[in-house]
């Protein structure tokens, strides 16, 4: 007996299945609403998006509103005269730019699901150092196809309020309305000088250290001040020579000085042996310890990605503890 149609694939019924929930999606998209997004994020503002287009900069803005209302995100925050995108907003920016065409053409958004989605999270370059690394292992755990862009910290609360990125890592705490936090791990603080150091070879005195200059890690918007104020009790009058923002620096300078300085304990065991560092014992106890915490826009809990990498990292960092 002959077919007039051959064997049905085992994934087509599969496939089949999964083309009403594609259909749904488009049919509650507008696709001229990407073409106004683009506009608006090439040109870097409504009244020139308006212009190329020949629309009034009052639609411009309403298709905005209705672009936030499907995507979890405000997309574009007015800046000056003009506006600037999200992270969120360059990450579709990636691809509508590539797909737009094509998506107006045909209508097939087969295999959409397969494209990368980028998750931007901002740390300052040692805390990157640090936490990077589990965090990428852990995300690939869940969401391979996720991609990790690890962005310069400049300011906490501007960066997350604005949407400039998904995630910041710090040594910060933060009391807002718009901002949450978990603190993924509590580290404890060293003190630490050169191998070799005379204050190296055994437990030194307070009276010891004061010999020796000091350095100091700057940090934005009053971090660490609790630390820094009982370094400053136990050692009144230390002598900071050096100081900087970046605590890789900070390492590498004490292990080619005769320099002390304090850091916490991940990182100078990540460090000690790159910069040949000690761990310098004596009577000073610090009891302030360091918590590095996972800080997030309480606006983008309604991006499921977000939420779905908050939870794992909060889980997964737990689990380490």
């Amino acid at each position: 007996m002959e077919f007039n149609h051959p064997p049905e694939h085992p994934g087509a019924r599969k496939n089949d299945a999964n083309k009403p929930q594609i259909f749904q999606t488009l049919r509650n998209i507008d696709l001229n609403l990407l073409t106004i997004f683009e506009a608006v994020y090439v040109h870097k503002g409504i009244v020139n998006a308006a212009r190329i287009l020949n629309l009034t900069p009052s639609a411009i803005s309403q298709s905005i509103q209705k672009l936030r209302l499907i995507f979890p995100d405000p997309l574009f925050i007015r800046k000056g005269q003009g506006v600037t995108p999200t992270a969120y907003a360059t990450h579709l920016h990636e691809y509508i730019s590539q797909g737009l065409e094509s998506i107006l053409g045909a209508l097939d958004f087969h295999g959409e699901h397969d494209k990368q989605r980028t998750l931007s999270i901002a740390t300052s370059p040692s805390v990157g150092a640090l936490v990077i690394p589990q965090i990428y292992q852990l995300i690939q755990q869940v969401n391979p196809n996720l991609q990790i862009r690890n962005i310069p910290l400049t300011d906490t609360e501007a960066q997350l309020s604005q949407f400039q990125t998904d995630l910041v890592i710090d040594a910060s705490s933060w009391s807002s309305r718009t901002l949450s936090s978990h603190v993924l791990f509590k580290d404890r603080v060293v003190m630490v000088c050169r191998r070799g150091h005379p204050c190296s070879e055994a437990p030194v005195s307070m009276e010891q250290l004061q010999r020796y200059g000091q350095t100091l890690i700057m940090m934005p918007n009053e971090a660490l001040s609790s630390l820094r104020k009982q370094i400053n009790a136990l050692l009144p009058n230390r002598n900071v020579t050096f100081s900087s923002y970046n605590m890789v620096t900070i390492a590498a300078i004490i292990g080619s000085s005769d320099l002390i300085g304090f850091m916490p304990g991940r990182l100078y065991e990540m460090f000690k042996e790159s910069c040949q560092l000690s761990e310098v014992k004596s009577e000073i106890l610090i009891d302030e310890g360091v918590d590095i915490s996972l800080h997030y826009n309480k606006f983008s809990l309604r991006d499921p990605v977000v939420q779905s990498v908050i939870e794992t990292l909060v889980e997964g960092f737990g689990k380490h503890e």
